[in-house]
Parts: C-alpha cells; structure tokens; sequence
C-alpha cells in the first residue's frame, strides 16, 4: 500500500512597518544587538503596548489579496510560555479572535515533464498578528549563550495554511506563491537570509482515505530548498518508522541542513499549553468598512490575475507567466519588453503598466500584439528574458531592479536576431557584453565592434558552398547516395569557413541545392 503525505505550513512574515507592532522602537536589520530594544520590548515594569496601524493596515491588505474574510473586531490574546529571549514570559499574539479569517491560493504546481504544471488551491485557516521574540545567540560565548533584542516586538503575519498540501513541491509551490504574493502587495521585503519570511512545515504520513497521522512541525525553515529537503527527509523517516511497527510522537523538529535530516528538539504543545486570554493591556482591534474599502484602493493587480493575463495576451508559458510575476518589478520590465517587442508606443506602454487603460485602449493593444510580425517578436523576447536574463540574474546573484540591461536593449538585441542580423550564438555574445555594459550596452555598436553580423550575401555563401563542394568528392558522393547523416559535416565546414558568421537558413539552403547537383 502507497502512503500519502499531509502538509501544512505555517508561514511568519515580517511586516515591512518601521517601528514595532507595541512601540516605537526601529525595526531595521543589522543594528548591534541590543540597541534597538526600547523599555516596552524589555517589559520593564509600568510600560503599555500601543498598536501599530500600519501592521493592521498591512494584514488587511493581505486578507484582500487573498479573499479572506476581515475581522472587524479581533482580540489579541498573551501566549504564555518561557523562553530566554522573551523578557515578558508571554508573546502577545491572537488566538480564537485573529484578524484575518479563511481564504485561499492558487498555486502553479511543477510536474516530472519540463514546462508542465498543475493547478491547486490551498485553503487558508488564518492570518494572525503578533510580535517576535528575540534572538539567542550561540556563537562567540565560550559555552554561553547571549541574548539579542532587537527582533523582541518586530511585527509579524502568521499565515496558517490548512493541512491541503501532498508533496514537498506543492509546500514549496504554495511557499512561493506566497512569499511572492507578501511581497508584491508591499507588506513584506521577503529576505529569507534575515529572518523576514521563514516557514514552520507541519508533515504526518497517513494510508490513503484514513485519518490524519500524528504530525511534526520542522520549525524555521529559511530557505525553500531547506523547505523541500526538509518535508521529504521527514516523510520518509515517518514511514520508514511506522513500516518498522513503531509509533510518531507530536512533536517540534529542526532541520540540519549539514546532514540533511531533521531532529527531535521537545514534544509539541497544544493551545492549551499555552494558557491564552484576552490581553488586558490591548483593547478589541476594531475595523471599520470604510478602512477596508480604503485599503482595497491601494492594491495592485495581484500576479495570479497578471500570470493569466501574461499567457493569453503575449502567448507566455505557464512557467514563463510564473518568472515574470516573481516580483512587481520584474512583471514591470517583462511587460515593459514585451509592448516594445510589439512596437507599442511609450505613452501606450506607460498606461498598461499603470493599468490606466481604457477598453478601448486595451483593445488597441491587444490588436497590435495579435499580429503575427508582433507575435513573433513578442515571443523572441519573453524567451530571452526567461532563459539568458532570468540565468545572468541567478548566476550573478542580480536583482532585476539592479539589471544592467534594460528592456530597450533587450528587445534591440532579440530584433536583432529577429531579423537576421546575428545568429542565437553570436547573441549570447553580445548579451554578455551587454551585461558588462559595453558600448554603454547598445546591441547594433557591440555587433559593429565584435564583427559578430551574419553573412547574408548569396554570393559569398555559394562561394564557401562550391569551394567546400570541391574539396570534398567523396563525402559529396556518399550524400548524393543517400547517407544524409553526411550533411552535418558540410554545414560544420561551411560555418568554419565562414568564421561562423554564415546565415544558417541561407547556408543551409544553398548546401542543399548544391549538394543536389
């Protein structure tokens, strides 16, 4: 019998606020321990938690952005338990009242076959705010263990995903789905290096169509390679456990990244552990209609809405929609290349990026894009920045705001190869140089420079062609036999001979008509 395996995720975000959710104290990363820690984060006695309205404003953002419903009036509760960096002894957080109720997300689920993905949707319980505890600190302490906090009171979203998820590529789907989604409605930088987004993977294994198992939560996973690793090792250790007739105790686990397992760290508690109530400093959180009707204004097109749009209007892949809407900024240079491949004028370009269009403005466009020249373009260009960009942006560890290449050169290049100007390999060397900004990056002056232009003249290439013809009767004898395997050879002396600068279709062309007799 096969097992299945059931996978929730809880997801922290940092709040992209200024200040703490309960003070005024900074949240900015990086500053020496302890000096971002004002007398409310320390609890020092007397000291009242005032709420941040921009953590408030930042949940409901994300409750819109996924459909869920907005608690008008929600609670914040104190979550007992100790720890060394939680000077309180209790976490204010939300409990049976949280700000934000059910939604859901689609997410692209990748397939075994390149390209291939399969849609679900994941439902989600809950999004709650809540502050951070510090940081323990291991390294540097002879034996020791040191205490920082600055995080103590930085502003978290739990995001709480239902048990919906059955492989570790749906968790890492859904994982970045939503660090992408965090990031795009502004409510989260999503630095996974610094703490700001970092997911707890709740994992059981069970028979199918039986109960849920007993489940292990991997705590504090930074990094969605960690996250998949993770979830398998634990799956597989669940089963091979219960195969070998033992028994899965609840429990919290941490991942080893060196050795790529996970381990037991203490037996999980339960809410009941906890000993929540109602926070008596903390009046009911009230929102009203107005605040949230003002909140739905600010929001962006969401990147699910942009990814279908992608698809149906400039013919992108599933993968190739899901690349562009990684980040608003990156959807903007995609959108940007693509009008400009179609030859859509700036003012025009400006308003489908702003989403000012009118229908009659959108109609335009999508009628210039439709066109097959356009089309063909269109589809040159979202190869490119989805294959040599989008691989120069990975190996050079480059943000696409910090891109040297923008989307006028990109599309200048892609023409370029469009019309015959330059072969795919040659491109690949131009773009390189490009990215080192020489010639301040323009195509046509580097192609000039590195005398990279195609050879199209007939001419010239039946020369090459009859030259090579002469040299070679016996191989022209065993093609003209029919061994056509033989033709390789010819085109590989053919672009030799011109330096690899022969138009390939036209060389082609002409070595086939030659090599007829």
């Amino acid at each position: 019998m096969q097992w299945e395996i059931v996978i929730g995720l809880e997801v922290h975000t940092q709040l992209s606020t200024s200040s703490k959710i309960f003070s005024g104290a900074s949240t900015a990363f990086g500053a020496e321990p302890n000096t971002q820690a004002c007398a409310v984060d320390l609890a020092l006695p007397g000291v009242l938690p005032v709420l941040n309205r921009g953590a408030v404003e930042r949940a409901i953002r994300f409750g819109l952005a996924v459909g869920a419903h907005i608690t008008q009036r929600s609670v914040f509760s104190r979550k007992n338990y100790f720890y060394p960096d939680l000077p309180k002894g209790y976490q204010i957080s939300q409990f049976d009242l949280p700000i934000i109720g059910q939604g859901s997300l689609t997410i692209q689920v990748p397939t075994a076959t390149a390209g291939q993905t399969y849609k679900k949707v994941v439902r989600l319980t809950r999004a709650h705010l809540e502050e951070d505890a510090g940081k323990s600190l291991h390294e540097d302490f002879l034996g020791m263990t040191g205490i920082d906090l600055n995080r103590a009171g930085t502003p978290l979203l739990e995001i709480v995903s239902e048990p919906d998820m059955r492989s570790a590529a749906e968790a890492v789907a859904y994982a970045k789905m939503l660090h992408t989604l965090v990031r795009w409605i502004g409510i989260c930088d999503g630095n996974m290096q610094e703490g700001s987004f970092r997911c707890d993977a709740n994992v059981s294994v069970r028979r199918p169509g039986a109960e849920l198992g007993t489940r292990r939560e991997i705590k504090n996973l930074n990094s969605f390679r960690f996250l998949q690793q993770a979830i398998e090792y634990e799956a597989q250790w669940q089963i091979d456990t219960l195969e070998s007739g033992g028994s899965i105790q609840q429990a919290t686990v941490l991942f080893d990244s060196d050795k790529g397992e996970t381990r037991a760290m203490r037996s999980k508690e339960d809410a009941h552990d906890y000993r929540y109530f109602p926070d008596p400093d903390l009046l009911p959180l009230a929102i009203d209609n107005e605040w949230i009707e003002q909140v739905r204004a600010t929001l962006p097109v969401l990147p699910q809405d942009m990814q279908q749009r992608f698809m149906e209007e400039y013919s992108a892949t599933p993968e190739q929609a899901a690349i562009a809407t990684s980040s608003l900024a990156f959807a903007r240079y995609f959108e940007k290349s693509a009008l400009l491949a179609a030859n859509i004028d700036s003012t025009m370009i400006e308003k489908v990026i702003t989403q000012i269009l009118s229908p009659d403005e959108r109609q335009q466009v999508a009628d210039i894009i439709a066109q097959d020249v356009a089309k063909t373009k269109v589809r040159l260009t979202c190869n490119w920045i989805s294959g040599e960009l989008l691989a120069w942006l990975n190996r050079t560890e480059t943000s696409i705001e910090d891109c040297p290449i923008e989307p006028s050169q990109l599309v200048q290049l892609a023409l370029r190869i469009e019309n015959g100007t330059i072969s795919n390999n040659a491109a690949k060397q131009v773009f390189a140089a490009m990215w080192a900004r020489e010639c301040g990056g323009d195509a046509d002056a580097i192609i000039e420079v590195q005398g990279l232009k195609q050879v199209s003249d007939v001419g010239a290439l039946e020369k090459i062609v009859d030259e090579i013809i002469a040299a070679n009767p016996a191989q022209v004898a065993e093609y003209r036999s029919g061994k056509e395997k033989v033709f390789g050879f010819f085109v590989g002396l053919a672009m030799k001979a011109s330096k690899g600068k022969a138009n390939p279709a036209q060389m082609n062309e002409i070595l086939k008509r030659k090599l007829a007799g």
